[in-house]
């Protein structure tokens, strides 16, 4: 294994427990149809960008609407959720920690920037120890998660080699993501979520808090 110098963190359900928000505005419009949310169609969404995400609810719940018009319908109901968010448990105290040793930090999100100024707003002291925050609809990125291209454009931003960074992800897509792009991957999952949708992250852990520092290299001199 290679010494990490570059750590890179997935924000919803792993920096912020927005996970619930989402829930709650889907859950409200498939309710509008008829239709019941639950977890075999949330599964199968969670770390997705709003576009895919929306048409997997679409697909899943037969809804007669668009992508667009399913965005348009959610966005009034996130916009006054999003800005209630806090930590979730150990993020602040592990981001911290990682800062004082000196390993540069960043978030990987596919959320927009929009999206992430609202969940962040109380927040922003936080997250300023983040050397740069990529989101969902940054030009650089082409293709959301799973496909590796917000990773890349982090190693690219860092100035470093793919095998230096480590990715903290909570959602499937977001570990497919991170190891097509050729970095160590740590898993977070959601509590409904089973480990076998994992397989190919490098760590497990169920929080933040239960990460261990000391079986990793960490060395943020190299490179």
């Amino acid at each position: 294994m290679h010494s990490i110098s570059y750590i890179i963190f997935d924000m919803d359900g792993l920096l912020l427990d927005t996970e619930p928000f989402y829930t709650e505005a889907h859950t409200i419009l498939a309710a509008r149809f008829g239709k019941v949310f639950d977890w075999t169609v949330k599964s199968k969404m969670i770390g997705l960008p709003a576009e895919s995400s929306a048409r997997v609810m679409i697909d899943a719940l037969k809804l007669p609407l668009s992508i667009q018009e399913y965005l348009e319908m959610r966005a009034p109901l996130l916009e006054e959720l999003f800005p209630k968010a806090e930590p979730m448990p150990g993020a602040v105290a592990l981001t911290r920690r990682f800062h004082s040793m000196s390993i540069p930090l960043a978030v990987a999100t596919s959320s927009t920037q929009h999206h992430f100024d609202l969940k962040t707003s109380r927040h922003s002291e936080w997250f300023r120890i983040f050397k740069f925050v990529l989101t969902g609809d940054d030009p650089a990125i082409k293709r959301g998660k799973p496909n590796p291209d917000i990773f890349l454009q982090a190693a690219r931003m860092f100035q470093a080699s793919a095998e230096k960074c480590l990715v903290f992800e909570d959602s499937p897509a977001g570990i497919e993501a991170a190891r097509a792009a050729g970095m160590y991957a740590v898993a977070v999952p959601d509590p409904h979520m089973s480990d076998s949708a994992y397989g190919t992250a490098h760590q497990i852990i169920r929080s933040l808090k239960d990460f261990d520092l000391s079986c990793w290299d960490f060395d943020p001199c190299r490179d």
